[in-house]
């Protein structure tokens, strides 16, 4: 009967204790449930904010899902401190790093890839359908998400690179200027006239798909070789696209060499001397 008795004390104690709380916890329940719609309301808000800065759907709703959960997780710790409940928040705060710290080693290359994704959203490099060269690789952007850039090559394989790797490597953004700059080199023989070497040059690009007349064309001497002087011939074209690029380089070696041909321009092999011993 004694234990029964405790038991029943305690019973009581709880009770009052409960009663005595009643508007503690109307008050924790209270802040809990305005934390959560406070929560869905500033949730669409941050997404349309965000759709003004970045046109990537994906990190604006991963940006505006995690403020919803910031904002839900803080009126718990506010409901918890309401009831009095202070070790528990400590405890409960405690656990969440030594968590979010074993999660973020565990995961750290998913997670940077996922702040790259968040960081090119904002800083905007690129886009989809532009020419770029990322990590040695040539091609169309063919998708942005939140880990990874896929780029199509220009011989028709898919690539996937981290976003980790776009981020800390340089990239080449082949489509932001409408323009490109060509620069060809050749060699002509020691005996040719050099102001007429200019002249055909110079006449014979202009035939190229894409040629940009409005920036001159440039030829630069550059050094007396072995076997030549040589120079480069520089040019711009307003197709900046890899296969543009290389059509209008490979016409202009096919039309430079035929205008050399015809006005017995010589582009002189390597010379090698060979001594032969007589026994």
């Amino acid at each position: 009967m004694k234990i029964f008795d405790s038991a029943l004390d305690k019973l009581n104690n709880w009770l009052d204790l409960l009663v005595a709380n009643i508007p503690n916890i109307i008050a924790a329940i209270v802040v809990f449930i305005l934390s959560f719609f406070i929560s869905k309301w500033i949730s669409k808000w941050s997404k349309k904010a965000l759709n003004r800065f970045s046109q990537n759907e994906a990190v604006n709703k991963l940006l505006a899902k995690m403020i919803a959960v910031l904002i839900v997780v803080a009126g718990i710790f506010a409901a918890l401190g309401i009831l009095h409940l202070d070790k528990t928040v400590t405890s409960l705060l405690a656990g969440a790093g030594v968590a979010g710290l074993a999660v973020g080693l565990a995961f750290q290359d998913p997670i940077l890839n996922i702040i790259s994704g968040i960081i090119m959203s904002f800083r905007k490099p690129f886009n989809i359908g532009d020419t770029v060269e990322s990590n040695n690789f040539n091609g169309i952007i063919k998708g942005i998400s939140l880990r990874s850039m896929v780029i199509e090559t220009f011989t028709g394989e898919d690539v996937v690179i981290p976003n980790k790797l776009v981020i800390q490597n340089p990239l080449v953004n082949y489509t932001l200027n409408p323009l490109r700059r060509i620069d060809l080199e050749c060699g002509v023989a020691y005996d040719s006239d050099l102001e007429k070497v200019e002249e055909v040059a110079l006449k014979a690009i202009k035939k190229i798909d894409g040629l940009y007349e409005s920036k001159k064309p440039q030829v630069f001497w550059g050094e007396f070789a072995n076997s030549s002087i040589n120079f480069t011939l520089m040019f711009w074209i307003e197709e900046p696209v890899q296969p543009s690029y290389l059509l209008a380089k490979s016409q202009a070696i096919k039309y430079i060499k035929k205008a050399f041909d015809e006005n017995h321009i010589e582009i002189p092999f390597p010379i090698r001397t060979v001594k032969l011993e007589q026994q």
